[in-house]
């Protein structure tokens, strides 16, 4: 028997086929094999056409279960990771009403300031442990605003995550955890924020029906069975955003674990059992995957934009070098880059600096001396110092740190930026070989609840090795430093 399991990212959407009793991978492949494109109407717009995931999953689970070489009829259950805060309006038939505005657009951003202040920070410290901010309410909000013909069509919204298990499903359903990434759950009436609704003038009825996580959430109907291939009555019982699941694929799961990712965006994902009110907007408070209300787990998550992509623009726009080719050449220029510094913050508005958008810079270049190996080498540690910022943010918010986690895969492969926050933020990095939709799929063998065999088996099965900070930090302190005050810099004149 087995699990499929999906990731619905912004550039794809990965699919992974595992073993229902041990959790071994079968195949995992992403769809399309090139990027998705991300429209961008306006400067600091993100949008994306919801059409184009379902496209991608149905070709994808196609494609997987003949590379797997499997009878699709011995696939016993779906599990679905997506990308955080995005919003999806639908009419009573699941159709989408305009693109997703996806996580990294910035519109609502004043919308969620202005209901922040009229709110109170203690209403929404205590009940949201958030701002409303950029997200999911504040977005639904916008539409309100400025596409008043589109808004009289909405029956439902939703999060990306909910508009694939629609698809599969015929249902339209959401979570707690969802919810609570679209700034929704009130954690202290342990209910949807219906305030907020009120507040922005927002229909309660459109909030979908509440399911459960690790529970028959919905089944594949006959329309979803022909397009994907996957048998109909197939239930889907599990789904996240991709940072709480990220987490889960990382067996983080209990207080003071940590899950660090550095893709397109870097994140830290601390779990923490405190409901105590949030101390500010830079660190945003989700309901975790093993959420329970006797049992509180929340994802205290800093979220940082600019990450990865600063890289991948470097690899775009430097002919044909691979990312391989890049670290070897970062490799052979000294801790510091020779005083270049990149600020790497040019994807939008930052949470972390209180939604500034700053930027990217680079900085001290000498045109006789530096070259693009110093860009490479600067990037990377100019990316791994704005994670060690945002540890800092986090610990300021009073995250406890007692193990790091990462997937085997983007930044973390790099030495240089690995030994870099390893060795700045004093804890060891522990480096496991796992995906989104891999631990999607493993998701659904959780409706036992047994999170301990889960997690054992991660650790048996996925650790590749760990980063161990290095003893003379001194390089290290004093190149961040000098970022740090350039970084400062910029963000006061902002």
């Amino acid at each position: 028997m087995y699990y499929i399991g999906y990731d619905i990212g912004s550039s794809s959407v990965k699919v992974a086929l595992v073993e229902a009793e041990t959790g071994k991978k079968i195949v995992v492949l992403n769809e399309p094999q090139n990027e998705m494109e991300i429209v961008s109407l306006h400067p600091d717009w993100a949008e994306q056409d919801p059409e184009i995931w379902w496209q991608h999953i149905c070709s994808g689970t196609k494609r997987a279960i003949k590379e797997a070489n499997i009878d699709a009829a011995k696939i016993t259950g779906i599990g679905i990771s997506y990308q955080m805060h995005g919003l999806v309006i639908v009419d009573k038939k699941c159709n989408p009403l305009r693109n997703s505005i996806i996580w990294c657009d910035s519109r609502a951003v004043d919308i969620g300031n202005k209901a922040y202040a009229a709110l109170g920070e203690k209403k929404c410290g205590t009940h949201l442990l958030n701002s409303p901010g950029n997200f999911t309410a504040s977005k639904l909000k916008w539409v309100k605003e400025n596409e008043p013909e589109i808004y009289e069509k909405v029956y439902k919204y939703m999060l990306p995550g909910d508009y694939i298990a629609c698809k599969l499903t015929g249902e339209i359903t959401t979570t707690k955890n969802g919810l609570s990434e679209g700034m929704l759950w009130d954690y202290k009436e342990n209910k949807v924020a219906d305030w907020l609704l009120d507040y922005y003038g927002i229909d309660q009825s459109m909030t979908p029906t509440i399911v459960d996580n690790f529970t028959n959430q919905g089944i594949v109907n006959e329309q979803a069975s022909k397009e994907t291939g996957i048998p109909v009555g197939v239930p889907v019982v599990y789904r996240a955003g991709d940072q709480p699941n990220n987490a889960l694929s990382l067996n983080v799961l209990d207080p003071g674990e940590v899950a660090a990712t550095g893709g397109t965006s870097g994140v830290f994902y601390a779990v923490t059992d405190s409901l105590s009110e949030q101390k500010g907007t830079r660190v945003n408070n989700f309901v975790h995957v093993n959420y329970e209300e006797d049992k509180p787990r929340i994802g205290k998550l800093l979220n940082i934009n600019g990450a990865g992509i600063q890289y991948r623009w470097l690899r775009n726009n430097m002919g044909n070098e691979t990312y391989e080719s890049m670290n070897r050449k970062a490799s052979k220029i000294s801790v510091g880059s020779d005083g270049v510094v990149v600020i790497p913050f040019g994807n939008g508005a930052e949470r972390m600096f209180n939604n500034k958008n700053i930027g990217t810079h680079f900085l001290n270049l000498n045109l006789n001396i530096h070259s693009n190996s110093h860009l490479f080498r600067a990037s990377l540690e100019g990316i791994a110092f704005s994670f060690v910022y945002g540890m800092e943010v986090l610990k300021e918010d009073d995250a406890e740190i007692k193990v790091i986690r990462a997937g085997n895969d983007n930044l973390f492969r790099s030495e240089i930026f690995s030994n870099t926050v390893a060795t700045l933020i004093g804890h060891e990095i522990e480096i496991y070989n796992t995906t989104g939709a891999v631990g999607a799929a493993r998701a659904v063998g959780l409706t036992d609840g047994d999170f301990k065999k889960f997690g054992s088996n991660i650790s048996k099965n996925d650790h590749v090795m760990t980063f161990m900070p290095l003893k003379n930090r001194e390089p290290y302190i004093e190149a961040y430093e000098k970022w740090k005050k350039e970084l400062e810099l910029i963000v006061n004149n902002k």
